[in-house]
């Protein structure tokens, strides 16, 4: 590349001209303002209709200005001149609160009104059984061949799910000789405590991931010591729940999705950066504060904002009348719909992203599947919905606006989003990492599963999170399969009827359509939708941030 000096003109790029790029820097800049003003603008026009903060006693602002507001700005404002790190840690102690919070309502309306903990007991069981199997067998015998493996892996988690001979062999009209393990332990006469089903499974897993997040930091004696005490948190929770106006499976939730895993990060860190502990000081004074802050306004008499976005909204079903309409089934069906997008999409995403990084030859018949997928990311939602239709209704029979049809056709939706984004995270692996397993002896498989994928992993999840969180606010798949737009109670299986959030909102604003409802139900549907993608999207961007602080 040449160089003419005397006129400023290079070779292939012509005139140099820092005017043009300031110019198109700033046009940039202008556009980027302009549209989070606008979505930001709308968004408070929402809020305001939603949430309806004038309607609040001036006393009651003055009150939280000062027991909240103030000292906020006050520790913050301290922390960012001495330690932007801690600031940023007692704020992300603070929203993983509230995002936890929020994940626990979800959690407790499954398991209080959709599964049974003693049902949920059963199929953990039986998956922990072959589980372990598989396991002690892999230790045993490491030569057997992969397919050999697979194939006695897929037999054991069938036989312990189903039973003998199972679905395979309902439809050939064989009756069933051994019942799986789910049925045999719910014909059990003797069954535990719902609480106690939910602390032996969710409350151990949570403790477990804890015990391992401690032995990460100190040791394993720590590790032990720290998942025993939040298996005890948590089984005390349920017990004790009662005492103090909580019913005891909605306690053994809130503990193991929000209190514990919230406490075990917080002191997690404060352990092994004892530099950021001084950053505890941001929840400290916006729970402190918060508290403070309703106990004067209790006492003092000031009514507080008159929201439509409160427990008689988020636990109602559909009404004729906004004021008592209510979103919780469905909240409810989101949540199932989101389980089995989140079921379907996530194995299969993944296993074609290993495929095409890891195995796959670079030839035609490949590069014709990588533009596929990459055209298939930018094929319109409804496209997808009259995919679900033709494929799943009018093929194969099955019955319209259900769980599982809903799932499948939003997982489908999704699909491409996860293979592209698990691609990519598998290609950021550092090639020399895989050269160095293979220099160790490892083959092809140990090297995926032992170097790639557990670097590649946070990357992995981030992008299923952001495909699960487009899914979320999909209306258009749904209408398209089917599924009501209104209904009054949850679903019970992935055979019921569901409805979503969007699909609500939609018949709030269309079927319902009045003053009324466009003041009320719309505003705060919307509410609650935009905080649940925000929520998701948050976890996100901790995943993302950690995952680039590990590298």
């Amino acid at each position: 590349m040449a160089t003419d000096t005397s006129t400023g003109d290079i070779e292939s790029f012509g005139t140099v001209n820092k005017t043009v790029g300031t110019v198109f820097r700033y046009v940039l800049l202008a556009a980027t303002l302009f549209g989070l003003v606008v979505l930001g603008a709308l968004l408070v026009y929402v809020a305001n209709d939603a949430i309806r903060p004038l309607t609040a006693d001036p006393g009651w602002h003055l009150t939280f200005l000062l027991t909240l507001v103030l000292p906020t700005l006050g520790v913050g404002a301290f922390l960012y001149r001495r330690d932007e790190d801690a600031l940023r840690f007692g704020a992300t102690t603070v929203g993983m609160t509230v995002v936890t919070l929020m994940f626990s309502g979800g959690v407790g309306m499954v398991f209080v009104d959709i599964l049974s903990p003693f049902v949920f007991l059963s199929y953990v069981l039986a998956l922990a059984v072959p589980f372990v199997v598989v396991l002690a067998f892999q230790r045993r015998a490491r030569r057997i061949p992969f397919f050999t493996r697979a194939g006695a892996t897929t037999l054991g988690f069938y036989l312990s799910l189903f039973g003998l001979p199972g679905p395979v062999g309902a439809v050939a009209g064989i009756p069933a000789i051994v019942p799986g393990l789910p049925a045999m332990i719910q014909s059990v006469p003797t069954i535990p405590l719902p609480w106690m089903s939910l602390t032996a499974t969710l409350g151990l897993g949570v403790a477990a991931f804890v015990g391992v997040y401690a032995a990460r930091i100190r040791d394993r004696r720590a590790g032990l010591i720290a998942g025993a005490g939040a298996l005890a948190a948590i089984g005390a929770s349920g017990a004790l729940g009662p005492a103090f106006g909580v019913t005891s499976v909605p306690a053994v939730v809130l503990a193991s999705v929000a209190v514990v895993p919230t406490a075990a990060y917080a002191a997690g860190t404060a352990v092994s950066l004892p530099e950021r502990r001084i950053g505890l000081l941001v929840p400290a004074v916006v729970i402190g504060g918060a508290l403070a802050g309703e106990v004067v306004v209790g006492a003092l008499g000031f009514a507080g904002p008159q929201s439509w976005v409160d427990w008689q909204f988020l636990t109602n079903a559909h009404s004729r009348t906004a004021v008592n309409a209510g979103l919780y089934p469905a909240i409810g069906g989101s949540i199932l719909l989101m389980v089995t997008v989140a079921i379907l999409s996530f194995p299969l995403g993944v296993g074609a992203a290993v495929y095409l990084e890891e195995y796959a030859p670079d030839n035609r018949f490949t590069r014709f599947i990588d533009v596929n997928i990459s055209n298939l990311a930018g094929v319109p939602s409804v496209v997808y919905g009259l995919l679900g239709l033709g494929v799943f209704v009018t093929y194969l029979g099955r019955p319209t606006g259900t769980v599982l049809i809903g799932g499948a056709t939003l997982a489908l939706l999704i699909l491409p989003i996860v293979i592209i984004s698990s691609r990519e995270a598998i290609r950021s692996v550092p090639n020399e990492m895989r050269q160095a397993s293979y220099g160790m002896g490892a083959t092809k498989w140990q090297t995926v599963r032992r170097v790639v994928l557990p670097r590649a992993f946070p990357g992995i999840l981030t992008g299923t999170i952001l495909a699960l969180g487009r899914a979320i606010g999909e209306t258009a798949p749904l209408i398209m399969i089917g599924a009501p737009s209104v209904l009054f109670s949850l679903p019970t299986g992935f055979t019921s009827k569901v409805s979503a959030m969007p699909l609500q909102v939609f018949a709030w604003s269309s079927l319902f359509a009045s003053e009324d409802f466009y003041t009320k139900a719309v505003p705060a549907g919307v509410v609650v939708l935009v905080s649940v993608l925000l929520a998701m999207n948050s976890i996100a961007i901790v995943l993302r941030n950690r995952y680039q602080s590990d590298q």
